[in-house]
This record gives structure tokens, sequence and C-alpha cells, in this order.
């Protein structure tokens, strides 16, 4: 593509910008997309609002993981055991998490999505997925595949800076 062309009406000027100006880009971009995200959750009705921020994750990790020590899923999260604690008292007390002590770590505890917090991250992951649905209707397979191998990557890339600090 030449830095002429379009994409979705955006111009396509990447190939001129130098590194410093694609760091500036990116920077931008990724604080609108966090902005936008949580604009999008605070006016979406119910299910989107169903969890806040720190439930949906940690459920989604549980759905996929199974049931996981709070530093365990601290680790996995970035977070200090302390807020994962927190949000975990928080989730409890909503049913959506059930505690027992750790078997291999009598300090510990483990967690477990509850049938209520599965239903719930459920019903939100689906409904997330409606809106980007209609958000990337102009996009073809491709690009969506495209867009998801980017994000992964990125994900992954700030997540192991984190751990190597």
């Amino acid at each position: 593509m030449d830095s002429q062309q379009t994409f979705r009406n955006v111009p396509l000027a990447l190939p001129l910008m130098d590194d410093e100006s694609a760091l500036g880009s990116i920077e931008t971009q990724v604080a609108m997309l966090i902005r936008l995200g949580e604009a999008t959750r605070r006016s979406s009705p119910r299910p989107h609002r169903a969890l806040d921020r720190a439930a949906y994750v940690i459920l989604r990790l549980l759905r996929e993981s199974g049931p996981q020590n709070i530093s365990a899923v601290a680790n996995r999260l970035s977070l200090d055991g302390s807020t994962v604690t927190r949000q975990v008292s928080a989730m409890h007390r909503e049913g959506l998490v059930h505690r027992s002590p750790d078997p291999d770590d009598g300090r510990g505890t483990v967690i477990a999505a509850t049938d209520r917090g599965l239903e719930q991250v459920e019903a939100v992951s689906k409904a997330r997925r409606e809106l980007y649905d209609v958000v990337l209707k102009d996009w073809n397979p491709q690009e969506r595949r495209e867009l998801a191998a980017v994000l992964e990557r990125l994900t992954h890339d700030m997540d192991a800076y984190i751990k190597s600090r």
C-alpha cells in the first residue's frame, strides 16, 4: 500500500512515519482505546455493566484456568496480592466466587468461579463480542484476525515487560 491510500477513511501514513512519530501515535491510540472502552462500558446497558473490570478479568481467568490460588491470580494479572484479595472479597460477597483454603499452602486461599460468576462473565463477554461485531461491521474477516493478532501481541509484550521489572 502506498501512503496515499486509506483504510476505512483513515489515512495510511504509517510508511512515512518515523519511529518517534509511530510511538507517539501508539501512545495516543492506546490512551484513546482505554478511554473509549470505559465510555462504552459506562454508557451500555446491562449486561455490559454487570461486572466491574476487575471482576470481569478475574472471572475470565478462572473460567479459562479453573480454580486458582490468589497469589497465582495476582501474578497472572500483574497485580499486588492485597489488591486481588480486596477484589475477591467483594466478588465473594456478590456470590461470584467461592473461597476455600489452599491445600498446598495453609496460609493461602483458592478461589473458584461460582455458577453465578460464570453466567455473568459469559453474559458480559457475549455482549462485548456483539458490540465489537457492530463496531467492526465494515472490517472483513482477515482485518479482524489481523487486529486480534496485533492486540494479542501487544498485551503479551506489555505483560512480559511488567513481569521483567
